[in-house]
Formats: C-alpha cells, sequence, structure tokens
C-alpha cells in the first residue's frame, strides 16, 4: 500500500481526474466526496446510488452491479463514493488517489446515528431512489461494530496489490478539511499565477 501524507495526497489530488473515497458506513464518504467532486468540477458517483441499490432498499443482482461499475469506472472523471471490497480491484485500476476515511468505531456510530436523526424517513441525495433513511438493523450495526476486524485487512490486501495508487488515511473529519483546503489553496494560487503572466 502506497501510503501518502496528507500534503501528498493534496499534490495528488489536485491534478486527479479519478478518486476513490472508502471507508466504513457513518464515516463521512459522501459528504466530502460531494466537496471534493464540487471543487474540483469532477462527477460524484455514490455506489449506493448508482449500481447497489433498487428502491425499496432491494439489492441489485451481483451480476448487474459489476457490469454498473465497469460503466462507472471506464468514464473520464469521477469521485466514486462507496467500498464494496469486492469491486475494489476494478477501480484501482483507474484511480489516482485513494482517500480511505478510517475514524474509531465510536465515530462512524456516531456519524451513523446523525444520518438517522437528521434524515430518518427521507432518501439521503447519495442513496438510490425510494430509500428513505431507517433505523440501523442488528447486521448494519455488527458491520460498522467489527469493520477493522473483518474488512480492514481485506481493503489492506486490494491496496497491497496496486502499490502505484497513492493512499491516504484520513482518520478525523478535520482532515478531509485540511486535505481539500490544501489543494484547493495550491489549486488558485496557480490560477492567480497563471492570470498574472503576460
Amino acid at each position: 500500500m502506497a501510503e501518502v501524507s496528507i500534503p501528498a495526497a493534496a499534490g495528488r489530488l489536485r491534478a486527479a481526474d479519478r478518486v476513490m473515497v472508502i471507508g466504513v458506513s457513518g464515516a463521512g464518504k459522501s459528504h466530502l466526496s460531494r466537496r471534493i467532486a464540487r471543487a474540483l468540477d469532477l462527477p460524484h458517483l455514490p455506489l449506493d446510488r448508482e449500481i447497489l441499490w433498487l428502491p425499496g432498499w432491494v439489492a441489485r443482482d451481483r451480476a448487474e452491479r459489476r457490469d454498473l461499475h465497469e460503466a462507472l469506472v471506464a468514464r473520464e472523471a469521477w469521485v466514486i463514493d462507496g467500498t464494496t471490497v469486492s469491486l475494489m480491484p476494478e477501480r484501482l485500476e483507474r484511480a489516482d488517489l485513494v482517500i480511505w476515511l478510517r475514524p474509531s468505531r465510536a465515530r462512524a456510530l456516531i456519524g451513523v446515528a446523525r444520518r438517522v436523526l437528521l434524515g430518518h424517513g427521507r432518501t439521503r441525495r447519495d442513496m438510490a431512489a425510494g430509500c428513505p433513511e431507517q433505523m440501523p438493523d442488528r447486521e448494519f450495526l455488527s458491520y460498522i461494530w467489527n469493520f477493522e476486524r473483518r474488512y480492514a485487512p481485506r481493503i489492506e490486501a486490494a491496496l497491497a496489490d496496486h502499490p502505484e495508487v497513492p493512499v491516504v488515511t484520513l482518520r478525523k473529519p478535520v482532515q478531509g478539511r485540511v486535505l481539500l483546503g490544501m489543494a484547493l489553496s495550491r489549486t488558485m494560487a496557480e490560477a492567480a499565477r497563471g492570470r498574472d503572466a503576460p
């Protein structure tokens, strides 16, 4: 895994066309992805909305998921928000940068609680139509509780298979703001220098 610092990742992000944002539920993937996409004028493509779910919280067929995922990844530019470890290799083949949101278990659970509190009964913009926010069930809470033990090793293995792709790990929301702020400040400085050039 090609772990890089936040300043190094900011430089990569500034020039990136394709960015993966991964991590446990409740980590803030969608929020950060939307901010990156808006700031850098890239399409935001949440896996939950684009490939995983049909209305009524019906899981899409695995083969159809894979076909849709291949079509997403083939686009020239994107910020893809979501983990789905089984589909990561295809994204890693094309990604310029991976941002891994890796908060504590408590922080992730608080993130989910806040999401439910603020949006219960309404469909989030990064979720498929007809899938309103609902109370988390035991299976979902278990997924979050056991994420580091069950899923993080699989993510690390997938990343290790693609050492050419830089990975930045963010454990607190403020680090995401710092990353984007650094990328934008450099972008704006370069734009200003370009305007001032003869």
